[in-house]
């Protein structure tokens, strides 16, 4: 029911007394206390009650117009009644209005307003979730982690959700006003808020327009918020509704989506923020991704990127567009995306039909598709305009999926949900049948080991990159000094002595001298794949004996880098052999710039316990014990001997 429409009440009676609303017992059975307990919040599929103070000697025969309803006798001149939503009513602001008629005489009395939500908790809502830690992780809880950095070092940050602030619950209910003329023909009677697929919709539309999305390559927010200095949806939304509806500079897919969740909990509609790592953005191919290098190793801006992570939002409930009979994840990208037909938003897509490449099913469901399942191409550019292709591989794009645990502070890896396990061929039939496309429209992955014994090799895919003809010939891999050959990170070290070491490895396959010169560089990344500015760079000639395998330690200073870090901390370091040699030979490695810790001590400072033994009970509440030195009894005394001349 659309806000301002009344659900009228007429009772028979002479005089009406007080008024109960019965809001703190009514908040605390809907799982809506949390909101505070001034307010009437219902959610809809479960009955709540107030209770009417009439005097003796009355009639009274309440009816209750658009939902059902009860009344019996609470106390001597108390009447209660009930009020039950049904699980499909529409969620919103509703008025409560009781019409009372008396000898002959009619008047109304405005009971207050009360909030209708989703319910995860009725079995007949849609959005029905019958674990009740995935209710409490899903719909209450107000804290949450988002996940960045690469995929082999996955960094974290907490965020404050706060769908249950003061003020939010109005301004959710905003944005859905604001959203009304998506659903061209429904905004009149607002039929669309009963259902959360359409609500959901709505919702993924409008909180595209409460921030400015926009990765600036020149790191450069005068004009805003930079994007990763948010810590929270609710100032956000604040900004947006006092700002009157305008766009809030900055965000990005991480704010987005932790916006969109925030509104959906507070919808009372189960929601969470999944990371992916490797996330394709290519306009022209979309299951093909392509990144240009120079004969330096230098990461040239092409039309494609590939985002290093990205967040998007997952929505639980039960689509009955598609017959679904119980609910299931549905994928909801409120991130503006290029595509062919300029940038738009995704979802909601169910996550199944994602994995099993049902594309005709779902909303945007080949979008969700091509970016976890696409080819990573590098290109090699050289001074006559003409490009080799350096390797192909299928294994990066959409490699992790994580989002956070339940009841935890660990993730979770979820990336069965939405595509199968690499060198199963399953996955690529499901690929074939998808795309339509014949088997030999594939070609076959151009590495020296085959699908099953790259799987179990101890050396991490990731880190290697072979042209088909080449391949055979030199191994090489970057990895990190002092460190796993599966672990991107720097090592804990004092600021002034971040220097980042690293180990190339160089294995010669054959039974004969192999002799190469190698560019090696490296440059800062955004997030969103956008190649900055290239602070080092160097050159090296490498003899390698019969199957010899050497290492070579390289080491880029604090003093080369720090002064290039921006905001994503992402530098990514690439070796690549000399064309003139006539082999092709590339390897790179993506490096997360940790932050150091802060840590806040407070010297000459402690509290003692309160001892509220053997207090007399005239006596002062007792203040906490503090222990200061003469300087700081002195600066404290001043400061109140200032405030007490202020008061006279």
């Amino acid at each position: 029911m659309p806000k301002g429409e009344s659900a009228k009440i007429f009772v028979k009676l002479i005089i009406l007394g007080e008024v109960d609303l019965n809001c703190p017992s009514n908040c605390q059975i809907h799982n809506t206390h949390f909101f505070g307990t001034d307010r009437q919040i219902i959610r809809r599929g479960q009955a709540f009650s107030f209770y009417a103070l009439i005097p003796e000697h009355s009639v009274v025969f309440p009816s209750l117009l658009l939902v059902n309803n009860s009344s019996h006798i609470h106390q001597p001149k108390c009447i209660s009644i009930s009020v039950f939503p049904p699980s499909n009513v529409c969620i919103g602001r509703y008025i409560l209005n009781m019409q009372i008629t008396s000898c002959g005489h009619t008047y109304q009395r405005c009971l207050g307003d009360f909030y209708v939500l989703f319910n995860p908790w009725c079995a007949d809502d849609p959005v029905y979730l019958d674990n009740q830690a995935h209710r409490e992780e899903y719909v209450l809880n107000e804290h949450g982690i988002l996940y960045e950095g690469v995929h082999k070092h996955i960094t974290s940050r907490p965020w404050h959700f706060g769908q249950f602030e003061d003020g939010i619950l109005d301004i959710c209910l905003k944005i859905l006003d604001m959203g009304a003329s998506y659903h061209h023909g429904s905004d009149r009677d607002h039929c669309w808020r009963n259902d959360p697929v359409h609500v959901s919709m709505v919702v993924n539309h409008m909180v595209r327009s409460t921030q400015s999305a926009v990765c600036n390559e020149n790191n450069d927010y005068l004009k805003g918020t930079k994007p990763f200095s948010w810590n929270g949806s609710v100032p956000i939304l604040q900004q947006w509704y006092s700002g009157r509806c305008r766009p809030v500079r900055y965000g990005y897919c991480g704010s987005l989506a932790s916006v969109m969740c925030t509104v959906m909990r507070c919808l009372g509609i189960p929601s969470r923020v999944v990371t992916s790592f490797c996330f394709p953005c290519s306009i022209e191919n979309p299951l093909g991704i392509n990144e240009i290098f120079d004969s330096t190793g230098k990461n040239l801006c092409g039309k494609d990127k590939l985002w290093r992570y990205h967040c998007w939002n997952e929505s639980w409930m039960a689509r009955r567009d598609i017959n679904q009979c119980c609910g299931d994840w549905q994928c909801l990208d409120p991130t503006p995306l290029e595509t062919g037909r300029g940038s738009a938003c995704s979802g909601p897509t169910w996550v199944r039909s994602i994995r099993e490449g049902e594309l005709d099913l779902d909303y945007d469901g080949h979008h969700m598709f091509s970016r976890v399942n696409s080819n990573y191409v590098g290109w090699l550019s050289q001074n006559n305009a003409k490009r080799t292709k350096v390797f192909c591989d299928t294994w990066p794009c959409g490699q992790r999926l994580i989002t956070k645990s339940v009841g935890s502070e660990q993730f979770e890896d979820i990336t069965g949900a939405y595509k199968y396990e690499l060198g199963l061929t399953i996955k690529k039939i499901f690929l074939m049948s998808s795309l339509k496309l014949p088997w030999h429209s594939f070609e076959p992955l151009p590495c020296f080991l085959s699908l099953d014994t790259r799987k179990k090799s101890s050396v991490p895919p990731f880190l290697l990159f072979l042209p088909r003809k080449l391949g055979r010939t030199v191994r090489s891999l970057l990895s990190l000094l002092f460190s796993k050959l599966d672990k991107a990170k720097i090592l804990s070290c004092s600021p002034q002595d971040m220097d980042v070491q690293l180990n190339w490895l160089l294995e010669n396959l054959r039974n004969e001298n192999k002799t190469l010169k190698f560019n090696l560089c490296a440059q800062i990344i955004t997030y969103s794949g956008f190649p900055m500015d290239q602070f080092w760079k160097d050159s090296v000639n490498v003899t390698l004996g019969p199957r010899e395998v050497k290492k070579i330690p390289v080491c880029i200073s604090y003093n080369q880098y720090g002064s290039y870090l921006c905001d994503h901390n992402i530098m990514k370091v690439v070796v690549v052999s000399d064309p003139e040699c006539g082999e092709v030979l590339m390897v790179s490695r993506d490096i997360v710039v940790n932050r150091p810790p802060v840590i806040v001590k407070v010297r000459n400072f402690s509290y003692g316990i309160w001892d509220l033994r053997n207090i007399p009970g005239d006596s002062y509440w007792p203040l906490p014990k503090y222990n200061a030195n003469k300087l700081e009894i002195l600066y404290i005394f001043i400061l109140s001997y200032c405030f007490f001349l202020f008061l006279i």
